[in-house]
């Protein structure tokens, strides 16, 4: 059985990771990169243990960006330099620019939900960030985190109870014992909505998150 050495080195990688060893991790990755540089999966790997592991923001987005110098269309690459870049207000022109051609590289539901995540934290635009949520629901209706990120934003930002209620509802059918997401639509029944199910004006303040 032949051996494949980019393998080897990513799994030795994740053991000198997981056993708290992240610089070890990252000379067996760059060890591994000089007999082979274009290896992009093995680059991302790098790049990740680098950011999240040795918080060194710059030298991982080198990683990043050499990817994306070599193969402008890889979509992780993309995701992840989106995903770093959307933390930080100086870097939304290219934050954006990243998710614009990630969705056309890859237009999937966690794209719509890493773009509506830019959207509402950085750019403050609730009713787009909506949509995008909702198209990443309509691409992947069963997953749960979408539900619960779209109804914070309906509750907190677009005060559409209406929505809202709806979206606690599917979320109870997906963990109906779930203690938060009953307190939640438990408390917006009482506070948004009259006895008969139509929702009235309220003086009550924010909703905190299911």
């Amino acid at each position: 059985m032949t051996s494949d050495p980019a393998y080897e080195a990513v799994s030795k990688a994740k053991r000198q990771e997981e056993s708290g060893n992240p610089k070890g991790a990252v000379q067996t990755l760059e060890d591994y990169l000089r007999t082979d540089p274009h290896n992009n999966k093995v680059r991302l790997e790098l790049a990740r243990i680098i950011i999240y592991k040795l918080n060194d923001l710059d030298y991982g987005m080198m990683q990043l960006d050499a990817i994306l110098d070599i193969d402008p269309e890889n979509a992780d690459a993309l995701a992840a330099s989106a995903t770093v870049l959307s933390k930080y207000k100086k870097h939304n022109k290219e934050t954006q620019e990243k998710l614009d051609h990630l969705m056309k590289v890859r237009p999937d539901a966690n794209t719509y939900d890493l773009y509506a995540k830019f959207l509402k934290f950085q750019k403050g635009d609730f009713k787009a960030a909506a949509e995008m949520y909702r198209k990443a629901i309509e691409l992947e209706p069963t997953r749960y985190e979408f539900h619960q990120n779209y109804s914070v934003l309906l509750l907190n930002d677009l005060k559409d109870y209406q929505a809202a209620k709806e979206e606690l509802e599917v979320m109870l059918s997906m963990k109906p014992n779930d203690p938060k997401v009953k307190m939640a639509y438990d408390r917006l029944l009482r506070e948004k909505f009259d006895k008969q199910g139509n929702p009235r004006k309220s003086r009550f303040g924010l909703f905190r998150r299911p």
